[in-house]
């Protein structure tokens, strides 16, 4: 999407320019990043709009954040990890899905206090273990908002398997989130 500017600035120099509110350097970091956090929320949706919001959001964290960047790690990493808790946090605002993985079994002990105590991203990376395929028709489903019939056709499979791979889905996820918030109990 964006033209590579060859620069060779270092991360502290990115940084130290960024804190000073120098536009050029901002766009530097920008665009150094761009692609790698646009990609990394394309994995959740097939909605470019919608990554590139939720990229812009991101950014605007590490923008509004970056003082507290110690160098403790890769710049990339922290990077990563804002536009991550944007990518959750617009999930949990825009999306079934959620609501979706509040089962619907009264007898479980997961509940909306569990989720709660969860965070988005701790749930996406349970989402992430998923099977590739169960994982995709989750994604489109309860993430996307798509009708198994749209599944079905988009990924070339029959109904009947995307209903399958998204109650194989759940069930793994129910237990993930159990195990989770078991832990969670007993830590506190």
């Amino acid at each position: 999407m964006f033209k590579t500017r060859n620069n060779n600035y270092s991360e502290e120099e990115l940084v130290a320019g960024c804190l000073r509110n120098e536009r050029k350097y901002q766009e530097y970091l920008y665009r150094r990043y761009f692609a790698t956090m646009m990609s990394m929320c394309l994995r959740y949706t097939d909605d470019r709009d919608i990554a590139m919001q939720i990229v812009n959001n991101g950014f605007l964290r590490v923008f509004k954040k970056l003082s507290t960047f110690s160098f403790k790690g890769s710049l990339e990493g922290w990077i990563r990890k804002l536009v991550y808790h944007s990518l959750s946090e617009y999930f949990k605002k825009h999306s079934r899905y959620l609501q979706f993985l509040v089962f619907e079994e009264r007898d479980s002990q997961i509940n909306e206090t569990a989720l709660s105590k969860m965070y988005e991203d701790d749930l996406l990376k349970m989402v992430d273990s998923l099977p590739p395929a169960s994982r995709e028709v989750f994604r489109l489903y309860a993430i996307e908002g798509y009708t198994h019939v749209e599944i079905a056709k988009s990924i070339g499979i029959s109904v009947g398997t995307s209903k399958w791979h998204l109650a194989s889905a759940r069930k793994r996820l129910k237990l993930l989130i159990e195990k989770n918030y078991n832990s969670i109990l007993h830590a506190g």
